[in-house]
């Protein structure tokens, strides 16, 4: 439909969307305006498309409606602008903490913190509605799967020690390392012990305060269960069982009174109401042990996914923070963040690389396992790309830096992991809508059984009540909003330390829906560089030398068949000799006078624009080598054909294994996509074991092959990311290999260690997740069927039900947590 020109279109990208109902929140909301003539939202790439007339409507008063709902806005820009901004990029999320930076008003300060304590998805969005309330802040971001909190703030309206006080009057702990900002105490402060130790460290039980809580909560209801079964008052034993909900249910309470004002209604909330209606029925135990129940299994189930974090913090811990750099002659350490793009860093054996780079002096072999997951250290000489928080084992190296680090590989791996274990998978979204519509009816349903009997037949109050009570517990659909997530974070973490990099819980389902793959040759099958596949001589010379004859001509040479000679002939320890005379003609070849003698290496016209005939037979040899799919490469004298060289592009040496593995997992379909001639594609295909080739093909042909490829199924595409872009974007999913910048730009799933055989265990893990996640959102819809049941007829009390509740939960989460040990087999 045409615009008129007074229209105005424009994009917003918004955080704080947890699910496909927030986004038709904020599309009702923004159509509502007048002025507004339409508005469309998405989830998955929380981007706001509107359109509006300026004339009724300002772009301010549309911010103030999105922030109005609780959510972030974080750039706009023009949709009809040549020149778009980074927001409406589609790589825009990669450098997103960095992109934002131009978000924040000039003097802004930024933090980046560490919050510990948060032990659901709930958690991160109180804190981050909490710290949005504040005036000054301009955007803040927290993430429940990393911890991370991300604030940008105005100080000459906000202070450090108001936001320290809005943060620990929610109940939570903050490590945090500043940007543009002084240090300060009360944000700096770290605990004790790492969420990593709380899996395996008693002491956390009793230095920390939700152990503390638990124990208390516990020795609370145990004292109050004790004197309430002897002949003294009854209200010692309540103010024993008021010890363990006061120390437990406190944060429970805190956080439930912040949904309400928020109007929403979370586990705290009706966990909070149901404790209250205990206490008003004169149910005191209950009320302790439900509270006691619910804090042990929700810092049980923090602990449990802290587990999954590490893969993301091992990332985190492997760059130094400081790098040796050569200035004025001499060697300094500074701080990583200080080191710019084209100085010269120092790494000595046993240190770990600061910064990305090319070596520009030294040699040595470089343990580059923490990025790549190759066991095998590479050696590394002068030219070589080094990454950061890759190990230098043997030799000195000086390494020219070629990405800052807030640019290097290993921080876009972190940011493109965090992105991912935050993403939502399509069964997490179902997930989502299903409990949107549960929770409310079940809360209704708990009304109803509160109100009906007691009013419409005279039965007792506190019996439905407490019923009722048990209902509101039942309508936690706990299990069932964790099943998901717990099983995607887990799976990306164990992926993660593999060399495989999912860029979502999208990409990490449709991989184990394939029916089809689809290989690019070049780069991807094969190496992408010619090696010699043999050597043809006549009975005039042997083979040994004419690869002498011809290496010694190719030595000076940069055409990458040159280069595949000469590395066969060092390969076989020869002594080549110095050509005298040396020429070259464009497109054809060279030759040159080695000792008396005149040689040629090159193609056909080479040989016929000197006039050397080739025969019947040298002709025969020739063709032999094209059907196999070579290049030949024609070496002779002034007088007559020697005999050739046939080059070809290698395979990879995993390739064959790597196919085999792939059909050995179920992946029957594998199709190669090429540019090559159909005899250069046939004979590859036949080497590693593929049945259907295309060659010859376009980029525009690949592409097309793709979209056809689908119409018989879920079709993904492995490729280099380099000329194949077009049907990698194409494809259901795509798998990139090869140079990890290029890759990580181009890609659903990026293979890291650079190894084929890396997809086979991608696929596997993927289709074992999806079966988890299944069993999950079985388990836990059985589980509350049950208990609905249950509760409608009073069969189990509010105890049994926050213990199913929780028992659920752990359940799940210790189910998903399995897929982090998910090794290649």
């Amino acid at each position: 439909m045409s615009k008129t020109p007074s229209l105005k279109s424009q994009q917003f990208r918004v955080t704080g969307m947890d699910c496909g109902s927030c986004a038709s929140t904020i599309e009702v909301a923004l159509q509502r305006l007048n002025g507004v003539i339409k508005a469309s939202v998405s989830f998955a790439t929380q981007k706001v498309k509107i359109t509006y007339n300026p004339a009724e409507i300002g772009e301010q008063a549309i911010h103030d409606r999105i922030k109005a709902l609780g959510y972030t806005l974080l750039a706009t820009c023009e949709v009809d602008n040549v020149h778009t901004h980074s927001c409406c990029d589609h790589n825009h999320d990669l450098h997103e903490h960095k992109h934002s930076q131009s978000n924040v008003a000039l003097g802004a300060k930024t933090i980046d913190a560490k919050i510990i304590g948060m032990d659901c998805a709930n958690c991160a969005k109180t804190v981050e509605a909490g710290l949005r309330q504040l005036i000054g802040v301009s955007k803040v971001s927290v993430s429940f799967t990393t911890e991370r909190l991300q604030l940008s703030y105005d100080p000459q309206l906000l202070q450090q020690d108001t936001i320290c006080d809005r943060i620990k009057h929610l109940g939570y702990t903050v490590e945090v390392n500043e940007t543009n900002s002084h240090h300060h105490d009360c944000l700096s402060e770290k605990p004790k012990l790492t969420q990593s130790q709380t899996t395996t460290n008693w002491k956390f039980w009793i230095h920390n305060r939700r152990g503390q809580s638990v124990i208390l909560a516990g020795v609370g209801l145990l004292f109050g269960l004790i004197v309430q079964n002897l002949p003294l008052p009854i209200w010692i034993a309540r103010a024993f069982y008021s010890v363990g909900i006061v120390v437990a249910g406190y944060p429970v309470a805190r956080a439930g009174l912040f949904e309400l004002r928020l109007r929403r209604a979370d586990m705290n909330l009706l966990m909070s109401i149901s404790v209250i209606g205990a206490i008003i029925l004169g149910d005191w135990f209950e009320a302790a042990l439900v509270v006691f129940l619910f804090s042990l299994g929700s810092t049980l189930q923090l602990f449990s996914i802290g587990r999954t974090r590490n893969a993301i913090q091992a990332l985190m811990d492997l760059t130094p923070t400081t790098a040796t750099v050569k200035r004025n002659g001499k060697e300094e350490t500074v701080s990583i963040e200080s080191v710019q793009v084209g100085e010269i860093i120092t790494i000595r054996p046993g240190q770990r690389v600061a910064l990305d780079g090319l070596v520009v002096s030294g040699t040595s072999a470089v343990d580059q396992s923490p990025i790549t997951g190759e066991s095998i250290p590479e050696d590394k000489d002068i030219g070589d790309i080094v990454y950061a928080g890759t190990i230098n084992q043997t030799g000195f190296l000086e390494i020219k830096v070629t990405h800052i680090a807030s640019d290097t590989t290993v921080a876009k791996i972190i940011h493109l992991v965090e992105e991912a274990q935050e993403s939502r998978a399509p069964s997490q979204l179902w997930v989502d809508k299903f409990a949107a519509i549960y929770t409310p009816i079940v809360i209704l349903i708990a009304f109803a059984i509160a109100l009906i009997p007691p009013l419409a037949f005279a039965q007792r109050f506190d019996i439905w009540v407490y019923r009722a009570l048990v209902m509101l517990v039942i309508a936690c659909p706990c299990s069932l909003v964790i099943s998901t997530p717990v099983s995607i974070i887990s799976a990306i973490g164990a992926a993660t330390r593999q060399g495989v990099l999912f860029k979502g819980g999208h990409a990490l389902e449709t991989a184990g829906r394939l029916n089809t793959l689809a290989f690019d040759k070049t780069g991807t099958i094969t190496r992408g560089l010619p090696l010699v596949q043999g050597i043809y001589n006549t009975d005039k010379i042997s083979a040994e030398t004419l690869l002498l004859i011809a290496a010694s001509l190719e030595v000076q040479s940069e055409h990458p068949l040159a280069k595949a000679i000469v590395t066969e002939a060092k390969n076989r320890e020869m002594d080549l000799a110095t050509p005298d005379n040396f020429k070259s003609l464009t497109g054809q070849g060279i030759w040159a006078n080695l000792g008396e003698k005149i040689y040629l290496v090159g193609n056909r016209r080479l040989f016929k624009e000197v006039g050397i005939p080739l025969s019947t037979q040298d002709q025969s040899i020739l063709n032999k080598i094209e059907t196999l799919g070579q290049t030949p490469v024609l070496v002779g004298n002034d007088k007559e054909f020697l005999g050739a060289i046939g080059a070809s592009d290698g395979l990879r040496l995993e390739a064959t294994e790597a196919l085999r593995q792939l059909q050995r997992v179920g992946l029957k379909r594998l199709v190669m996509l090429t540019g090559d001639r159909n005899a250069v594609a046939k004979q590859i295909a036949q080497s590693v074991g593929i049945n259907e080739y295309r060659a010859e093909l376009l980029p525009q042909d690949k592409l097309n092959q793709i979209q056809q490829l689908r119409r018989t199924g879920i079709v993904g595409m492995v490729g280099d990311g380099i000329n194949d872009a077009p049907a990698l974007a194409a494809a259901d999913i795509s798998f990139a290999l090869g140079t990890i910048d290029i890759a990580l730009e181009t890609a659903d799933v990026v293979l890291v260690g650079n190894d084929l055989r890396k997809l086979a265990y991608a696929i596997n893990l993927s289709r074992r997740t999806v079966t988890v996640i299944q069993q999950n959102v079985v388990f836990s819809l059985l589980t509350k069927a049950l208990f609905l049941l249950l509760g409608t007829f009073g069969i189990v009390g509010l105890a049994v039900a926050v213990l199913a509740d929780t028992g659920s939960s752990l359940l799940v989460t210790a189910n998903g947590m399995r897929l982090f040990k998910q090794t290649p087999k």
